[in-house]
């Protein structure tokens, strides 16, 4: 049990690095406005409303 638990522990401790390594990619490198280009992609930098349509369903 102890050998999984400390496979576990450096693989969170990996990923947690990765994690890190991502972010600053994103954040303070000049390759941020190429990788920036994702949120317009995915759709959540754009603030337009939808119509919502309420419909009653009964049974």
């Amino acid at each position: 049990m102890k050998r999984v638990e400390s496979i576990l522990l450096k693989l969170v401790i990996i990923q947690f690095v990765f994690l890190i390594i991502a972010q600053w990619l994103i954040l303070y490198t000049p390759l941020s406005p190429y990788l920036g280009k994702i949120y317009e992609y995915e759709g959540v930098s754009k603030q337009e409303k939808t119509k919502t349509i309420e419909t009653i369903v009964d049974r």
